[in-house]
């Protein structure tokens, strides 16, 4: 019943204090994995005026004050980012961390940060072409001495990148649920596959998706890591189990523009006194989940994670 454990964190409305005290916690506590998320504004979307830092700063920062975690983002948008130079950034990070860094890729859905900073919101038959050139183009950067690549979004010519990263292959994660694209794309390139927010039986569904199309790529589905990141409003105790659900509600029905309702957002969260998360956990292990990380929208609630990790995570030890 083995699951491994990782900690997700928006870093919008949090200083860099409490930022460095969550990645040094995720690291001496037993979890295995740390991302942060590629935004320019709050996530669900309200007005673009709450504290945002940015992702690749962030992942140095950890990569050089951490030991023990993996260090991904998922994931960095497709849009914003020229892949040579992505790629030269993880690179140097995975070489600051020892070879803990991780390549996590999205297609991009926030239009209001698109449009706010310049970048084109493209249809999403083109935000996924766009997606699709990045990853092999960053495949190829990083095995190939030389990379040409002709696309239609990305072109490199004779591109060299050097030094290649200390763990080979460097994993790259693709991150979503569209069942046409997103996890044909999956199949055919990645490493590994996050999905966030969604239940159970959604997890198992499209899990069962992403194996049929390995089996049209021919791709062995065992190649493919699988995690999930759920919400995590857990409280302290049992006796606060309402407070954190009316966390969650107040989170998520605080915006016309938050791309899911509180409803929909609690499927895929863990909500309740830790015996409740106990059971939700359950039911995602019955499933197939084998790696798991709790996703933080801030302010970090120290007690609750210290519950988390006395008395939820030993039960799937």
């Amino acid at each position: 019943m083995g699951v491994t454990f990782g900690i997700h964190i928006g870093p919008q409305n949090i200083d860099i204090q409490d930022l460095r005290r969550l990645w040094t916690y995720a690291d001496t506590h037993g979890f295995k994995w740390i991302s942060v998320w590629d935004h320019f504004y709050e996530a669900p979307p309200v007005d673009g005026n709450s504290p945002h830092f940015e992702a690749v700063a962030l992942m140095s920062a950890i990569a050089c004050e951490t030991r023990n975690v993996e260090i991904g983002c998922l994931v960095f948008c497709a849009s914003y980012r020229n892949p040579g130079l992505l790629t030269k950034s993880l690179i140097t990070i995975d070489h600051l961390s020892g070879g803990r860094a991780a390549i996590g890729l999205g297609a991009g859905w926030h239009e209001m940060e698109h449009n706010a900073f310049g970048y084109p919101f493209r249809p999403p038959k083109e935000r996924l072409d766009l997606l699709e050139e990045n990853i092999r183009a960053i495949r190829m950067l990083l095995d190939q001495d030389r990379t040409t690549f002709e696309g239609t979004y990305v072109r490199l010519t004779n591109a060299a990148m050097y030094p290649k990263p200390v763990r080979r292959p460097m994993p790259i994660w693709v991150g979503g649920q569209g069942e046409r694209r997103t996890l044909r794309i999956a199949a055919r390139y990645a490493d590994g596959w996050n999905v966030p927010y969604i239940g159970p039986e959604d997890y198992k569904h499209k899990s069962e998706v992403l194996d049929r199309w390995c089996e049209k790529e021919g791709r062995d589905p065992a190649t493919i890591k699988r995690s999930i990141n759920l919400g995590f409003y857990m409280a302290a105790s049992q006796a606060q189990a309402e407070a954190a659900w009316e966390k969650l509600r107040r989170q998520w029905g605080a915006s016309e523009r938050s791309p899911r309702s509180p409803e929909a957002m609690a499927a895929g969260s863990l909500v309740g006194g830790p015996r409740d998360v106990v059971d939700q956990i359950g039911r995602f292990v019955d499933v197939g989940v084998t790696a798991l990380n709790i996703a933080f929208r801030p302010p970090v609630d120290w007690e609750a994670l210290d519950a988390f990790v006395e008395e939820v995570m030993p039960k799937f030890a």
